[in-house]
């Protein structure tokens, strides 16, 4: 069995967080800046140095290759996203860059000779922290997304998605040459830290994951009237955080008690204008994020929502728009690869855990075009998106050591 480096992987995953327009809280990586582009350069520098051939496709998406015997024969991918979001942690998504870079590593120092190809993959704009709904890169990997479709993707500065990738230096004009289709590529295995606390509080340090949740992503915004806060009477208000407020609260009643176990919603992000301490609010914008393993629950969520924001703009005199910002379909994972990570771990000795994931991925978006599996890794505590983020080394080696072997027996 193949064995990864402990310290080259340390030393690639400090090298990546250094990385960071906010080195004093968090990590910050957004996709296209500075630090995102210095990132791309660290990965070129590696893989050219291990003989791959390197690209960064039209959106952002880095991409290396390790040639095998074959040809013709698809590749096998594992990676992960290289983008952050603002003030997270130094290892969500970054973990999974480094360890598919320790897999290639490995296997060339080793000599390995394999049919199919290994290639790695850092996908650009999972989280969304610049654009909104996230999966960005995958998805126009796949050709989700067309060229029509980032020119509509815009951030709060509204730049769209298109015009940022050009000002990078990229041609996203240029995508369609570069989308996967079935066929091109064998199987994707995707290792990745956990973001919650299931196998941290059981001591388990490997989970095989079955099941990604589906997200469905909402922009709901109210418009009622600014108006003196002092001179209006409380009947004649069309007070828009008020009526936020109501339905902020809403959303969590829904999720606990109208929905299923595996139901989550969560509102993180209000915008209320004027926002001064003696207007009565004329305008908030709000998100929603609705998650679940069924879309059954997905959908009764997001149903009832839409009612209720109707029935409340109502009751208080507003205009309303719910805008469909982004959504994900849940996902099984293949078989075939669970099955062979599980072999792997069963040879190596590492006990797991089989398990959902919770939070959403880019492997979700592949299985579209490939066979898919993912590893999961703890996370102290269970944090995530946050400075506090934290994975043991000893445990990203372990989900290093499965994901090489299992990149073997997949590729031979």
């Amino acid at each position: 069995m193949l064995e990864t480096n402990l310290e080259r992987i340390r030393h690639n995953l400090e090298t990546l967080s250094t990385f960071n327009s906010t080195p004093d809280h968090g990590c910050t990586r957004l996709s296209f800046s500075h630090e995102h582009r210095r990132a791309l350069d660290f990965l070129t520098e590696a893989c050219t140095s291990l003989g791959m051939d390197v690209v960064i496709d039209p959106v952002g998406n880095f991409r290396a290759r390790l040639k095998g015997s074959s040809l013709s024969a698809p590749a096998v991918m594992c990676g992960s996203h290289i983008d952050t979001v603002l003030h997270g942690g130094k290892f969500d998504g970054a973990a999974g860059v480094v360890a598919a870079l320790e897999a290639l590593t490995v296997i060339k120092e080793q000599e390995v000779s394999l049919r199919h190809p290994l290639e790695l993959i850092a996908f650009v704009e999972e989280e969304g922290a610049s654009f909104g709904g996230g999966l960005v890169g995958s998805k126009a990997l796949v050709g989700q997304y067309t060229v029509k479709d980032l020119m509509k993707i815009v951030n709060d500065e509204g730049v769209s998605f298109y015009e940022a990738a050009k000002r990078f230096g990229l041609n996203p004009d240029d995508l369609e040459n570069y989308v996967i289709k079935k066929g091109d590529v064998k199987a994707l295995i995707e290792l990745h830290i956990e973001q919650g606390n299931v196998l941290y509080t059981k001591s388990i340090p490997l989970g095989v994951v079955e099941a990604i949740v589906g997200i469905r992503q909402l922009s709901v915004t109210l418009t009622g009237m600014a108006n003196h806060a002092g001179t209006t009477p409380m009947n004649l208000r069309h007070d828009a955080l008020a009526a936020a407020s109501k339905l902020i609260s809403f959303v969590e009643h829904c999720a606990r008690h109208e929905a299923f176990d595996t139901t989550v919603a969560t509102v993180g992000k209000i915008h209320c204008f004027p926002n001064v301490t003696n207007v009565i609010p004329g305008k908030v914008v709000f998100s929603v994020d609705i998650r679940d393993i069924r879309d059954e629950g997905i959908s009764k969520v997001e149903q009832l929502i839409r009612e209720e924001v109707k029935r409340i703009s109502s009751e208080y005199g507003l205009q309303y728009s719910i805008s469909l910002v982004g959504d994900s379909k849940p996902v099984k994972l293949s078989e075939e690869v669970i099955s062979v990570i599980q072999r792997t771990a069963e040879e190596i000795g590492v006990k797991y855990l089989k398990m959902h994931s919770g939070a959403g991925h880019d492997s979700a978006i592949l299985t579209e075009v490939t066979d898919v599996g993912m590893i999961f890794v703890p996370s102290i505590e269970g944090i995530s998106h946050a400075p506090d983020e934290n994975t043991t080394f000893e445990d990203l080696k372990t989900g290093c050591d499965v994901l090489v072997n299992s990149l073997v027996k997949l590729a031979q």
